[in-house]
């Protein structure tokens, strides 16, 4: 390890935040539970009545702006309203499905999500750890876990298909990956098609080209039962897989706490940054954000998000910086001439990424010095 990259490591050991309440402090935010006492509602007229943790009916227009604020809303049931206006989850609650639901402080989220982000880098990093497991994995013989594990790996990477949920399997008949149902798959050959409605809704309809995953997945496929992803265990049982324990393999090979979102939120930003390079560089600001415009709506379409959504949660605001200041250009070229993407390696666009996201955090540390 160079000097360098000391450095930056340092940084982020600084940076990135694992424990809730720590999440919260630097947030400057209260930690807070909804086992605790709290304000509750109740039906009045055409609207609601708001009660302190006595159960007497809150007058004082600070409160009751705060809560109608939140917008709670009106289907839900078993509301609980955090009475701190500083506190890191403002309500809960079960929605129609008997869900519950949570309204976070929006600083809570702003500050996760930069967490989130501050991650990309030491998840970049580890990416050719991970495919080399992974390929390692991939030649067991049968099905165990860990060969399925490694299926579900790949295909986020390939994909970018959210992980999955049982629950909103059983309860909306919506999909991701550890919850798909054989009839959502087709192969052929050495294709393979994924059409699913997915979380929110949002119909699916994903095409990947690649003869060792297709022969794998089409293995999977011949188990008995309805649901495509299962494993078998050492008393050669099935096994049904749920997203933890595809996290759970992540923690397991590599010894970090990666999800599979940040899958998504790499790949996001990786084909942010490859859209925008091919748009090519832009002289006026008006059309720098015109293409960045085009560039996001691109990458919604692969993660199946709006643009909004995509922007703030699966973009690393770097590569926007880089491509108003035109770094993206040069570090694109220097990647596609350095890049050893041989075997796991990152590929040029993948390193390109890499290196603007250690940039970014160097030149903002700069800025905090010089402040």
């Amino acid at each position: 390890m160079n000097a360098l990259e000391e450095i930056i490591n340092e940084k982020l050991e600084n940076l990135i935040i694992t424990e809730p309440e720590e999440v919260a402090e630097a947030a400057g935010l209260r930690y807070v539970s909804d086992t605790e006492p709290g304000f509750s509602r109740r039906i009045q007229g055409k609207g609601f009545a708001y009660l302190d943790k006595n159960g007497n009916k809150l007058t004082d227009p600070k409160h009751i702006n705060r809560i109608e604020a939140l917008v709670i809303p009106p289907a839900w049931t078993d509301v609980w309203i955090c009475p701190y206006s500083g506190g890191h989850i403002q309500a809960t609650g079960r929605d129609q499905k008997g869900r519950k639901q949570y309204i976070y402080h929006p600083g809570w989220e702003d500050i996760r999500n930069t967490n989130k982000f501050n991650l990309m880098i030491r998840f970049g990093e580890t990416l050719p750890l991970i495919r080399a497991r992974v390929d390692e994995d991939l030649r067991r013989h049968g099905l165990p876990r860990e060969k399925v594990m490694a299926i579900l790996v790949r295909l986020l990477e390939e994909t970018l298909i959210r992980i999955g949920n049982s629950e909103y399997a059983k309860q909306n008949d919506s999909y991701g990956l550890t919850t798909l149902r054989n009839k959502h798959m087709e192969v052929e050959g050495s294709k393979v098609r994924f059409i699913f409605k997915g979380k929110s809704g949002k119909q699916w309809e994903v095409d990947i080209e690649n003869k060792r995953l297709a022969k794998l997945i089409r293995q999977c496929q011949e188990l008995p039962g309805q649901q495509l992803f299962q494993y078998l265990d050492e008393q050669g049982s099935r096994q049904s897989v749920e997203s933890a324990d595809v996290n759970n393999y992540l923690k397991e090979i590599i010894g970090q706490d990666f999800t599979a979102k940040d899958f998504r939120t790499w790949g996001g930003t990786v084909r942010a940054a490859r859209e925008l390079y091919s748009l090519g560089p832009a002289e006026a600001e008006k059309d720098k954000q015109k293409n960045i415009v085009q560039a996001i709506k691109k990458v919604s379409g692969a993660l199946n998000n709006t643009p909004s959504v995509c922007r703030k949660y699966y973009i690393h605001p770097e590569v926007i910086t880089a491509y108003m200041d035109d770094s993206l250009f040069e570090k694109m070229e220097m990647a596609s001439k350095s890049a050893d993407s041989s075997g796991f390696g990152l590929n040029a666009e993948e390193t390109a990424v890499l290196n603007i996201l250690k940039e970014g955090l160097l030149q903002k540390e700069e800025l905090l010095n010089s402040a």
